[in-house]
């Protein structure tokens, strides 16, 4: 059985760019509802015992839709926590160089990041991935899928523009949200240790196991 991962911080620590009401809700609710709908289908399924990454790859693989959209949106919201903080840091000097190389710096990166995931229709999310090169790239995924499964790549971060992800805050002002994440928020010191995993062919975060 999985459980909802705790939050790396506490509820009310992004705040005011996220606030407690909106944590609260995006994690006590919508996540823990993935949660839940994942736990019943796999049990439902003969899946129980199977880690959150390998349910969604089984999902997608034998195009089981409704297991899918539930275990990729567990990954993905539980990937996202971690993708934040209130103390943003600054990038390793590997992903410092990398960020260079391929957007010219940090700014760079920022000015493709944030109007990837302004420009994205409906709902999804803005990825930052490293290819098995150590080349970044920018990409963005519609509703539930995720950056988990790109093929010869792994994230480095997400950011959720699902509107339940900010209008609390925000309103329907996506880009204002973003601007605000990238600026206050994107947690700098997970980013580079999933950069560090993805060079040395290591797996980086998971979701924690069933139990």
């Amino acid at each position: 059985m999985f459980i909802l991962p705790a939050l790396p911080y506490a509820a009310g620590d992004l705040a005011p760019t996220l606030s407690e009401t909106t944590l609260l809700t995006h994690h006590g609710k919508h996540h823990a509802k993935y949660v839940e709908n994942t736990n019943a289908l796999a049990r439902e399924k003969g899946l129980e015992g199977k880690t959150m990454e390998e349910l969604v790859a089984h999902a997608k693989a034998a195009g089981e839709k409704k297991l899918f959209n539930n275990a990729a949106q567990s990954w993905n919201h539980g990937f996202f926590w971690a993708c934040m903080t209130p103390s943003p840091g600054r990038p390793s000097s590997a992903l410092a160089a990398a960020l260079e190389k391929t957007f010219g710096g940090a700014d760079g990166f920022r000015g493709k990041f944030v109007p990837e995931g302004v420009d994205h229709f409906a709902s999804g999310w803005a990825w930052l991935i490293a290819r098995a090169d150590g080349s970044l790239e920018v990409v963005s995924t519609h509703d539930a899928d995720t950056a988990l499964l790109a093929e010869g790549a792994a994230p480095i971060l997400t950011c959720d523009v699902w509107e339940h992800a900010y209008y609390l805050d925000f309103k329907n002002d996506r880009k204002a949200f973003l601007d605000a994440w990238f600026d206050k928020l994107l947690n700098w010191e997970f980013a580079s240790a999933q950069y560090a995993a993805a060079l040395a062919g290591e797996p980086g975060w998971r979701y924690p196991a069933p139990h």
